[in-house]
């Protein structure tokens, strides 16, 4: 927790991992193989916990104390808020990956800019720290390295990416991954995020309440959610829907209110309408001043439907800022206000 308030900005890893046991990968075994302490181990390393967990046939969802984890056979998301030191997870997975004959082949590490930089803890006092750190923790045959700050026309909002890969890895054509980062929430509805006084709710039961009264739970029907919400405020969930997540996070105080939202799909296999939907959905539920949407994919389908998506809402773009990235392929960083009255 940081002095003037908490940190509502996420770190987001996400690691990639090939092997030479087909069988283990198709049935959707590999990292999924990783005992809960094993896995313990890890957020222990991060300084956080699971507080909720789902799971399918296709991956592990897990809900923590600071935002939430993916594991799937050869791939795994870890998304943390606070003051979490969220790379100090690449070393104990590598070495957990590595026992199961999986071998690490790209890694992709964004963040927004925090609210309360000089609150974050080594390796997160600055870019180039986490840049550093990066270079250093990465084993040698990710030498396709990228490390830059996507600007936007205000200070405050800028998208920070490294990408890392082997000449092995394979930039999927059709997956998309929104990032949405909402900041200025609507006051009324952010109150919807605090526990009443003195409630004796547990965290499931009172997440389960705001996924309802909020119009969390229709953002996306088809999704079964694994929701939580925090004592005294504050809100979590992932929604799990065959082979794609969605996960949102909130933090609801006045003046330094803060929400995400991420989603992930495929152009071939989702109505390209449905991602416009839940993004609309997603956005009303906090009524946000400013946002910023990084749209990671290599079809530009799907960046240029955002602002589409956003202006009906009153919002709009201020600026638009895109760059190639070995490990990821094309991510476009586009920012958002709400309209003056």
């Amino acid at each position: 927790m940081a002095m003037s308030g908490f940190e509502g900005f996420e770190k987001r890893l996400e690691l990639h991992f090939f092997g030479d046991d087909p069988v283990m990968v198709d049935n959707n075994l590999g990292l999924r193989l990783l005992g809960f302490e094993s896995l313990e181990q890890v957020l222990n390393a991060v300084q956080c916990t699971v507080v909720s967990a789902v799971a399918n046939q296709y991956f592990d969802a897990y809900v923590l104390s600071e935002s939430s984890l993916f594991v799937y056979p050869t791939k795994i998301i870890i998304k943390t808020c606070g003051t979490t030191q969220l790379l100090k997870s690449i070393r104990p997975l590598i070495h957990y990956a590595c026992n199961l004959g999986l071998t690490l082949c790209s890694c992709r590490y964004t963040r927004g800019s925090f609210i309360f930089p000089k609150a974050q803890p080594f390796p997160h006092t600055s870019f180039k720290e986490e840049v550093i750190y990066l270079e250093e923790t990465l084993p040698t045959n990710l030498c396709y390295r990228k490390a830059s700050v996507m600007p936007s026309k205000m200070t405050t909002h800028s998208w920070h990416v490294f990408t890392a890969s082997d000449q092995s890895h394979v930039i999927p054509k059709d997956i998309y991954t929104l990032e949405v980062c909402m900041t200025e929430l609507d006051r009324v509805l952010a109150r919807k995020f605090f526990q009443p006084p003195g409630g004796t709710k547990s965290g499931d039961i009172a997440g389960k309440e705001m996924t309802k009264i909020t119009g969390i739970g229709d953002i996306n029907p088809r999704a079964m959610i694994c929701d939580f919400a925090f004592d005294p405020c504050g809100y979590s969930m992932n929604g799990v829907h065959n082979d794609r997540y969605s996960t949102i996070h909130v933090t609801p105080e006045d003046g330094f209110s803060y929400a995400s939202f991420e989603c992930v799909g495929s152009i071939y296999d989702d109505d390209i309408e449905h991602l416009v939907g839940s993004l609309r959905k997603a956005v009303q539920v906090f009524r946000p001043g400013t946002l910023s949407v990084s749209t990671t994919c290599s079809s530009h389908e799907v960046w240029t439907r955002v602002a589409h998506a956003l202006e009906p809402l009153g919002l709009k773009c201020r600026s638009c800022a895109a760059d190639e990235f070995p490990a990821a392929g094309s991510i476009v960083f586009q920012t958002f206000t709400a309209r003056r009255k």
